[in-house]
């Protein structure tokens, strides 16, 4: 059983035994077969990038929830807390707007405490749709910036073809121009 050097070496004698044709073929299948286990080992890390996909998308689906479900919350306790307070000046208040009812009836309407818990329901409601819409633009944000990402690798992608074809376009080019220099000197 030989060992990898020597295998190496058997490698070795055999290329520089062989002819010049002999060795460019060699030293092409060795370049294209490392290019091929390049190629390989990138589609290998794309595949497990690729795997993750999910795990992403249901960590940005969690947290989207997570804050839907807070947004929720903060506005459900504020309007709890905001009903508390206008219960609280509806009592203290009623004695006072009954007594102004009696010296001026034309501001019943305006100090009612019907009036004033309205007016206040409705800045409540107000904030909490403010807190709401702020929430949605705040998605759509972060959406338009991942679909501009993913136009920017749409186009990356693109653009490593063209330079590779570019690539590969010059070095036919150079081995054309050196065929032909060799051409013209025999």
């Amino acid at each position: 059983m030989s060992s990898k050097k020597e295998v190496q070496e058997n490698k070795t004698t055999v290329t520089t035994s062989s002819s010049p044709s002999q060795q460019l073929q060699e030293q092409n299948h060795l370049v294209s077969r490392s290019l091929d286990e390049t190629r390989d080992n990138i589609r290998r890390s794309i595949d497990e990038s690729r795997s993750q996909i999910p795990r992403y998308t249901h960590a940005v689906s969690d947290y989207q929830e997570q804050t839907i479900q807070a947004a929720r919350e903060i506005a459900d306790n504020y309007v709890e807390s905001q009903k508390q307070i206008i219960n609280s000046f509806q009592s203290v208040l009623n004695p006072y707007v009954e007594n102004v009812n009696e010296i001026a009836t034309n501001w019943t309407t305006l100090l009612s405490p019907r009036k004033v818990s309205e007016v206040y329901a409705n800045m409540v409601s107000n904030f909490a749709n403010n807190v709401i819409t702020a929430t949605r633009v705040t998605n759509n944000m972060i959406f338009g910036n991942m679909e501009a990402f993913k136009t920017s690798l749409q186009q990356a992608k693109d653009s490593s073809k063209e330079f590779s074809r570019i690539g590969v376009n010059a070095a036919k080019t150079f081995e054309q121009t050196t065929r032909d220099k060799i051409i013209t000197q025999e």
